[in-house]
């Protein structure tokens, strides 16, 4: 697979033998977000976050698709969507959860649909989740939040570089990819191969293409002034609403910024949750314990 954005070829032939799809587009508010459909049966939706892309969820793909129908976007910005400057996209949560629905939508899923969620994916898949409760069979909560930054918790020093430092983070984001780069090597509680390295990265290589993993920092909400707020307090508020729906969380944890801190909180609003916690597994759970982690949801979508 081969496409061209903003002036840059991103091909999966390096790396192909990991990711064998052929994704697909829609078209949402002017821009292609692409995304992955693989399989027939039960729909499964998969939300990835920042800096990642459909790639992330390469395993689970392979692994569901014979027997359910799994759907992987690439957010506005990342993987093979387009990646529009911010004076053509607003890169908000609002918009990563109405450029969800969209998709839904035209694919015309009547079927409940099971969501896994990772990272800002969580908040995203979430807070469409909660305005469609009838629609959801059921959720995996994957180093994610679905809440505000939990008590006692402080936002890590080098995000906030990122989120309000501008004169630091345009250049070190969009010309050094530094986020990127940096999570190959914090995120995994394992070195990854180079093949997974340049899978994960490939997207981001342009001052262009490496908007959304800055603009998705600089969404974070720290206070009511953030335009991101109060669409994150709806979500924090309204968890509960999620109870009757089957729910399993998994957690790496080594997690440089989904510390035990968000685990813990998981654990207290959703006490009878199972909880499957990997001791040496980092952010990237999916890449530390594939066949483990792989397991599991198999076992859980099926029973």
């Amino acid at each position: 697979m081969e496409r061209n954005i903003n002036g840059k070829v991103l091909s999966t032939q390096k790396f192909a033998s990991l990711y064998p799809f052929k994704p697909k587009h829609v078209n949402t508010r002017g821009h292609a977000l692409y995304y992955l459909d693989e399989g027939s049966g039960p729909p499964v939706l998969m939300v990835h976050g920042n800096p990642t892309w459909s790639f992330y969820y390469r395993h689970l793909v392979k692994a569901l698709s014979p027997n359910h129908r799994t759907i992987v976007p690439d957010h506005i910005g990342c993987g093979f969507s387009d990646k529009p400057d911010a004076n053509a996209y607003q890169y908000t949560l609002q918009s990563r959860v109405e450029d969800l629905d969209t998709l839904i939508n035209k694919l015309n899923l009547t079927e409940k649909i099971s969501l896994i969620v990772h990272d800002w994916g969580g908040m995203i898949g979430l807070a469409w989740a909660l305005d469609h409760l009838d629609r959801v069979d059921r959720i995996v909560i994957t180093n994610t939040s679905g809440f505000f930054l939990p008590r006692g918790k402080k936002f890590p020093l080098r995000l906030w570089l990122l989120k309000y430092l501008a004169p630091f983070a345009i250049p070190a984001v969009q010309a050094g990819n530094i986020f990127s780069w940096a999570a190959l090597y914090m995120a995994p509680r394992f070195p990854l191969s180079k093949q997974i390295k340049q899978g994960l990265t490939a997207p981001y290589d342009s001052w262009k293409n490496r908007i959304a993993t800055l603009k998705f920092v600089q969404d974070i909400p720290l206070s009511p002034r953030d335009e991101s707020y109060a669409l994150v307090k709806k979500v924090e508020d309204n968890l509960q609403q999620l109870e009757k729906i089957p729910m399993m969380i998994l957690w790496g944890r080594h997690d440089f910024v989904f510390d035990l801190s968000f685990l813990n909180e998981w654990k207290l609003r959703f006490p009878r949750v199972p909880v499957h916690l990997f001791d040496d597994a980092g952010h990237y759970l999916f890449e530390d314990k594939p066949g483990e982690s792989t397991a599991l949801i198999k076992k859980f979508m099926e029973t």
